[in-house]
């Protein structure tokens, strides 16, 4: 089994900042793309970043120039480094994983999603 932890998340003031991390852990053979989404109560989730194997990136128009996506191979996590925070970002994260489960076959490609956390900007 795979399992995704974010930690991170809590109460900033607008304009301030914080930095999320996503572990995954478990039989993991490969990492594909790893990434962030966020959603609100009523709302669908939302991409806000994601970024591939190779280290490309894709952010949603919101957030560009304000938060920062990476990813350590080494230790199966990746970070959202979020600047110049807004009451609009305010919003449960959620970590994303496209990750092939397996020790020494692979088992086949899964999403794997964390259990979120909730990053509130305040004005």
């Amino acid at each position: 089994q795979v399992q995704l932890v974010e930690s991170g998340g809590g109460l900033v003031q607008a304009g301030g900042s914080l930095r999320l991390s996503c572990a995954a852990s478990g039989s993991i053979f490969s990492i594909h793309s790893m990434g962030w989404y966020r959603q609100a109560p009523g709302k669908q989730r939302e991409l806000v970043a994601t970024i591939t194997k190779g280290g490309s990136t894709n952010y949603a128009d919101s957030v560009k120039g304000r938060f920062t996506i990476s990813r350590d191979h080494a230790k199966n996590t990746v970070y959202l480094q979020m600047n110049s925070l807004k009451p609009g970002d305010t919003d449960v994260y959620y970590c994303h994983g496209a990750i092939v489960a397996g020790i020494s076959t692979a088992l086949g490609l899964q999403d794997e999603w964390g259990p979120g956390t909730l990053v509130t900007v305040s004005s």
